[in-house]
């Protein structure tokens, strides 16, 4: 009769006293991830503020003088040097000393207090589409609203036809750090996971006792189980690390269910480490394993919703990003943290998640069946 789990113990104690006896593994576990909440917390912000800004002002007025004003409160802009023409303000934005330039033209204050439309002109760099974009917005919301109090004013009209009030909800502060940090989670956890059970084999068989693993008693799934757990409970305890520290250092709320969090993370994790070993069955080398950890990192961060929405995507990436099981943590995450979803609000999602995991795993087998064959 055979035992399904025959030597899991033994290998599982094996494994873990390999690990406690390299700290560099538990190091490269703990330390990159946290590094990258942090960094990535910070650096990331789509809400650029304060971007250099020069100024050519023809008409020196006070209605002038008012309109540099309130291009600087909007707090988008800041202006670094007033230019004399128009070809200075030019070869600043191209020297990268201002990403913007406005022109105010001599006959500015005439044609306002004329009612003929006054013109200024915005020269913006768009070598950058996020500046660029965040300048043109502003700017044009700063002369829509400048233009309806004028007219308003003009027509002696007290309040806007029409008014929106736009309420935002999960995220009202607009923070970047909200939207990005559960993403890097799942970038964080992965570069971790894979590349750790990626090299538990490697290692193997680069000390020659691979073979004498695959010719002892050990049943398969026992192997693999006691190859993946160590890992599994190390990264776990990581994952509660990187919660901790988006939670107080970055105040991103956890609105929702932490049982579906924990199960959410459990899935996940459990899915990359059996990708990491079947990773192992395949790679020859630490380098190898190292390629191929990296292959799989560039479609993660492009095409799982971490930076770029997935609907704005080509269809054929879209069925690329279905196959990335950071796709549905990303959105789990987002949707727990932020909006509050429970587990039915988003069961699919885990059942994609429980069904990777149990793919990966299965070939993992058939990967040391063939291997003992």
């Amino acid at each position: 009769m055979k035992i399904p789990l025959r030597g899991f113990k033994a290998i599982l104690l094996k494994e873990f006293t390999v690990i406690f006896r390299d700290p560099t593994t538990l190091f490269f576990m703990f330390f990159p991830p946290l590094l990258q909440i942090i960094a990535f917390g910070y650096a990331l912000d789509n809400d650029v503020k304060h971007m250099a800004m020069v100024v050519l002002n023809e008409d020196r007025s006070v209605a002038s003088r008012q309109l540099v004003e309130k291009f600087v409160n909007t707090q988008t802009f800041r202006v670094v040097r007033e230019v004399q023409s128009v070809t200075e303000m030019t070869a600043a934005i191209r020297e990268g000393k201002a990403y913007v330039g406005l022109q105010i033209p001599p006959d500015f204050t005439r044609k306002l207090n004329g009612g003929r439309g006054a013109k200024v002109q915005v020269l913006i760099d768009g070598s950058s589409s996020t500046i660029a974009l965040q300048a043109l917005q502003t700017s044009m919301g700063l002369a829509l609203r400048e233009s309806l109090l004028t007219t308003m004013q003009a027509a002696g009209v007290r309040e806007m036809p029409i008014e929106v009030r736009p309420q935002i909800l999960y995220n009202p502060t607009m923070k970047s750090a909200n939207f990005f940090v559960p993403g890097v989670m799942g970038i964080a956890l992965q570069i971790a996971t894979v590349f750790a059970t990626a090299l538990s084999v490697v290692r193997e068989r680069e000390r020659g006792t691979l073979e004498n693993l695959l010719v002892s008693p050990l049943s398969r799934p026992a192997l693999m189980l006691g190859k993946l757990t160590p890992y599994l409970l190390i990264s776990m305890t990581m994952a509660l690390c990187i919660f901790l520290t988006a939670r107080w250092l970055f105040e991103i709320p956890i609105r929702g269910d932490l049982g579906a969090l924990s199960l959410a993370t459990f899935l996940y994790v459990f899915t990359l480490l059996s990708l990491g070993l079947l990773i192992s069955t395949r790679a020859q080398n630490h380098m190898q394993a190292f390629q191929m950890t990296i292959a799989l990192l560039l479609p993660t961060v492009f095409f799982s919703g971490f930076i770029f929405p997935i609907e704005t995507m080509p269809t054929f990436f879209q069925w690329i990003s279905a196959l990335i099981p950071a796709t549905y943590f990303i959105e789990l995450m987002r949707a727990i943290m932020l909006r509050g979803a429970s587990f039915a609000d988003y069961w699919r999602h885990f059942a994609v998640l429980a069904a990777m995991g149990s793919v990966l795993f299965a070939l993992c087998g058939l990967r040391f069946k063939q291997r003992i064959a």
